[in-house]
């Protein structure tokens, strides 16, 4: 998996988990699905991605679109 599919995955993650503790939990779980959201829209733009850093960290091989 290269660090492009796991930002990704890790993103699509983050945005399931936050819909579902909301349904079941509390809606203000929402919050961490906006974040993901805004996290995502700045990463676009600057490509600064603190989870591309950490699996980065972790050995996870480069993609195209962090490096």
């Amino acid at each position: 998996m290269t660090l492009d599919r796991a930002v990704m995955c890790f993103a699509g993650f983050v945005v399931l988990l936050g819909v579902i503790l909301s349904l079941t939990v509390h809606p203000w779980w929402l919050a961490l699905t906006a974040f993901a959201g805004f996290n995502m829209i700045q990463a676009s733009f600057t490509g600064f991605c603190p989870a591309a850093m950490i699996f980065k960290a972790m050995g996870v091989r480069p993609g195209t679109a962090f490096r």
